[in-house]
């Protein structure tokens, strides 16, 4: 496929010697109102004056360190979480190059403000805190001119598509307009995290409308008033949207995010096979949260094939991560039907069992036969601490996004059964997570071995630091996501979505798990992302759904596949300028 112009007002090229630089067809003014060409006092006195820039900026000449600096101690002059994730969105919408410099050198630091948590606390207050336009927003008003509206984005070579339609916010659910907060965020941890350019990346809302009358009654809500579509009147909206995607942008990946749990299974199937897409909550979610506890077993030096595990929560979440567990006892040598049997699900009504009311068709795979009741001596489905004793579950991981539902007799009934219990309360934000880490460890006098899903300090308990890793999604979908986009992928395939949670553990393992880490630090989401592209880039191959020519034969060679990722692994620079041709 010919090369595409990035878009009609600036385009990236290579000199005869290979030296990048960036052409122009704008200036002045407008050259500094586009984020992604406004190098701010970066710009040099020789741009000044060939762009019509000369007096239109500060005399002084700074470079992208001292800029960065410079925001940075901006960034510490707010006062709480939200102001900080105003000052970097606004910072966002003025000088693209510059934030992604800052976040890049304050990974750790502003992960948590870009994103989960500060993020949900965003989404809740995003009509009001509005300022700037981003993205693209198909609703029932303009999707019948769904294709036209792609033309308004001014991006002509997209590969990476964050979409949602906000029915399931993080732990907050139905969110109207305000989730096109959540692909924001998602796509700035692709960029700072996963090497994927911001020329390339395009945050989609679908406002399919919201069932919160508060929102709809509210004169400040920035969304479409009316119900939300369901049904048939659904499935055509994102057919519409989906065939406009593949119109504007055939090699673009798209991750559908926090779709409400019965729709996102559907959603996932009905386009998976049509465009390379996948869903972040009930994939990413399930191979972040498989890696986690293949490292934990091998900090107890036992195989995930002995654990049995419950899954505390049959949403999108608990669902993916009960099905990657599975696939994960397979991989590592059990018998499908085993693996099943070693990996119990409990919804809002107890454990999913055979023949129980209301199991949902994609709990269904889950449902434990009513052999198991008779096994325990039991009439009803048990609830979670019964589940746990008579199952003689050793690790128990929450995605139920119920605060404290893991209370001491539940934890003390997983120590029960083990030496060392595998407890992860994986539910986001902080506040809807199952158990504190503190309290974990303080009812197993420190024997548990506990990973969150939101960031938690480090526990001190009888002289000993208890470093808490967290399992955030970020570890995977950057990298599965830049993987596809390397070996142009036509579908993600199950495989590929394995393959990334297994490069997560086997970095894990090298670098860390001798340090009693389960995750990597946030710091390391670089190296990590590229481990995982690498690893998914192969199965890519091996699946049959690389469309790169010529990738077969760097992926043979470990340095060569390194390099290739290396080379393509955007990092936020100032390129020279030039004023092109007006287009």
């Amino acid at each position: 496929m010919p090369r595409q112009s990035l878009s009609p007002y600036f385009d990236l090229k290579k000199d005869p010697d290979g030296r990048r630089f960036m052409e122009v067809y704008l200036d002045g003014i407008a050259l500094l109102r586009l984020v992604l060409t406004n190098k701010g006092t970066a710009f040099t006195q020789e741009e000044r004056i060939s762009l019509k820039l000369d007096g239109l900026l500060p005399p002084q000449v700074e470079s992208l360190e001292q800029q960065v600096k410079r925001v940075y101690t901006g960034f510490k002059r707010q006062h709480d979480d939200i102001e900080r994730y105003q000052y970097l969105r606004n910072l966002q919408e003025r000088q693209e190059i510059l934030f992604y410099a800052l976040l890049v050198e304050h990974l750790e630091e502003m992960l948590p403000i870009v994103y989960t948590p500060t993020v949900g606390k965003a989404v809740q207050g995003f009509s009001a805190l509005y300022q700037n336009p981003r993205g693209l927003s198909f609703s029932p008003i303009n999707i019948d001119r769904a294709i036209q509206t792609t033309t308004s984005y001014p991006m002509g070579d997209v590969r990476m598509i964050v979409v949602t339609d906000a029915s399931a916010i993080l732990g907050i659910g139905d969110q109207g307009y305000g989730g096109l907060a959540i692909p924001i965020g998602k796509l700035a941890l692709y960029t700072a995290g996963g090497g994927v350019s911001p020329f390339h990346t395009m945050p989609v809302a679908l406002d399919v409308g919201t069932d919160r009358t508060d929102l709809i009654s509210d004169p400040r809500y920035l969304g479409v008033r009316q119900r939300r579509l369901v049904g048939e009147d659904y499935d055509e909206f994102l057919d519409r949207f989906v065939a406009a995607i593949e119109q504007r942008w055939p090699r673009a990946v798209v991750q559908w995010e926090d779709l409400a749990k019965g729709v996102a299974f559907r959603v996932l199937e009905r386009y998976r096979d049509r465009i390379p897409s996948f869903n972040d909550d009930i994939q990413g979610t399930g191979a972040v949260a498989l890696a986690g506890v293949l490292s934990a077993c091998a900090r107890k030096g036992e195989p995930i094939t002995d654990q049995t595990v419950v899954v505390h929560g049959a949403g999108a979440g608990g669902i993916g991560v009960a099905s990657a567990i599975v696939e994960g006892m397979v991989a590592h040598g059990a018998e499908r039907e085993d693996a099943h049997g070693r990996v119990l699900v409990l919804d809002s009504r107890g454990l999913l069992v055979e023949g129980r009311d209301r199991v949902d068709e994609y709990k269904a795979p889950f449902a434990q036969p009513r052999s198991v009741l008779a096994d325990w001596g039991l009439d009803d489905a048990p609830g979670l601490t019964e589940t746990i004793a008579k199952s003689g579950a050793t690790v128990l991981l929450g995605l139920s996004g119920q605060p404290g539902c893991f209370d001491e007799g539940v934890v003390r009934a997983v120590a029960a059964n083990t030496e060392r219990p595998i407890v992860f309360p994986l539910s986001n934000p902080t506040d809807s997570a199952e158990a504190t880490p503190e309290d974990i460890l303080r009812w197993t006098e420190g024997t548990a071995i506990v990973a969150t899903g939101s960031p938690f300090d480090p526990v001190e308990l009888a002289g000993k630091t208890h470093a808490i890793g967290q399992g955030n999604n970020a570890f995977i979908f950057p990298g599965l996501g830049f993987g596809a986009i390397l070996a142009e992928a036509s579908r993600v395939t199950e495989g590929m979505v394995a393959a990334a949670a297994e490069a997560l553990y086997r970095y894990t393992e090298e670098r860390y798990l001798s340090e009693g880490l389960i995750y990597p630090p946030m710091n390391d989401l670089q190296e990590v992302s590229k481990r995982v592209a690498a690893a998914v880039i192969r199965q890519a191959i091996a699946d049959g759904v690389a469309r790169h020519e010529g990738l077969e034969e760097v992926a043979a060679d470990d340095t060569a596949l390194a390099d290739h990722i290396d080379e393509r692994f955007w990092t936020p620079a100032y390129e020279p300028f030039v004023r092109g041709t007006d287009h």
